[in-house]
């Protein structure tokens, strides 16, 4: 089994036609990389692979809509201001209200990014939250009337997309998932809930991504040799998200959501079956436990960064504190 964080290349393709296909169905493509790996015998491959990743999804959808992208940001430079658009100006309406929604994931996702790679990335957190999130998605199925296509969208409609995506800081939630979701709540038909959360994903997983990278590239001494495991990976993520997303496009004119609802509690049911008989291993935690119990020990921190805390080092570490306690005690005389 490989550690997590060491990629091989059977594992980059794996791992990349994994979040090539998930990225952008409303399934959630980190709960996947979370538990996919480790059922065929993998490491977890980390929140920086996993990020890094996403940088194929992103291409992919920006040569996806580069026409699309292009009439958005032309009309962003045209009106300079959201004060300056028409009413009959749906280009630059769109690209504000994709700017404007955007911000909350942005600032949300910088806040919590520590918890986003740590304790968030609990396989219990990913298998409730795909069963709740789905019945969330099958609520807005039935609730939401889907009659306003995305020419007619208004702020507050983007507003809850874009609120909504925040969510998706929790594994599990998937992005596209409750973007969607929160489109439909709203009225909007299937096919322009689908695009305006194709459009609020790429300014998000680009930043995630980038940081990622940059983080990888600075901190991580292996990085240099395995770049070209990243670069493959990255390549096959995609290429199986740019067919991934014209197959969802041309799904959601004709068919519910109702398959990826039945998908997602299927899934959560069988993650919670797993590790509860231990066929799964919540990674996450069993990683941050023994670090609390070394941090819990006297002398504590070099316990993780330098080995485990021997006998001898033990008894010095309390003879340094009993001479650190007296010294203390006749100061205060």
């Amino acid at each position: 089994m490989l550690l997590a964080g060491s990629i091989g290349w059977m594992q980059a393709i794996f791992i990349g036609l994994v979040e090539g296909i998930t990225e952008f169905l409303p399934v959630s493509s980190t709960a996947h990389m979370a538990f996919v790996p480790q059922l065929f015998g993998m490491g977890d491959p980390g929140a920086a692979f996993s990020a890094v990743v996403q940088m194929g999804p992103v291409v992919a959808i920006i040569a996806y809509f580069w026409r699309d992208l292009l009439r958005y940001f032309q009309a962003l430079l045209r009106t300079r201001t959201p004060a300056n658009i028409r009413k009959d100006d749906v280009d630059a309406r769109l690209g504000w209200f994709a700017v404007f929604a955007t911000l909350p994931a942005l600032i949300v996702g910088y806040v919590l990014h520590k918890q986003i790679e740590g304790p968030f990335r609990s396989l219990y957190v990913i298998a409730w939250s795909s069963i709740l999130f789905a019945l969330a998605l099958w609520a807005a199925e039935r609730r939401g009337r889907r009659n306003i296509p995305l020419e007619k969208m208004t702020f507050p409609q983007s507003q809850a997309m874009g609120w909504a995506q925040v969510l998706a800081v929790v594994p599990g939630a998937s992005r596209s998932g409750v973007t969607i979701t929160a489109g439909l709540f709203t009225g909007l038909d299937r096919e322009s809930a689908t695009r305006f959360s194709f459009l609020l994903s790429i300014p998000v997983i680009t930043a995630a991504g980038l940081y990622e990278l940059l983080k990888t590239a600075l901190h991580d001494p292996g990085f240099r040799s395995q770049t070209g495991v990243y670069l493959l990976g990255t390549i096959v993520a995609g290429v199986s998200a740019f067919a991934v997303i014209h197959w969802l496009l041309g799904y959601v004119r004709k068919h519910s959501t109702q398959v990826f609802v039945l998908y997602r509690i299927l899934t959560g049911i069988l993650l919670l079956s797993l590790l509860h008989t231990g066929r799964l291993k919540d990674i996450r935690t069993e990683k941050t436990e023994p670090q609390r119990a070394a941090q819990g020990l006297s002398g504590q921190g070099d316990r993780v960064r330098n080995g485990p805390v021997t006998g001898p080092t033990v008894c010095r570490t309390r003879l340094r504190a009993h001479a650190a306690r007296g010294e203390n005690d006749r100061a205060n005389l």
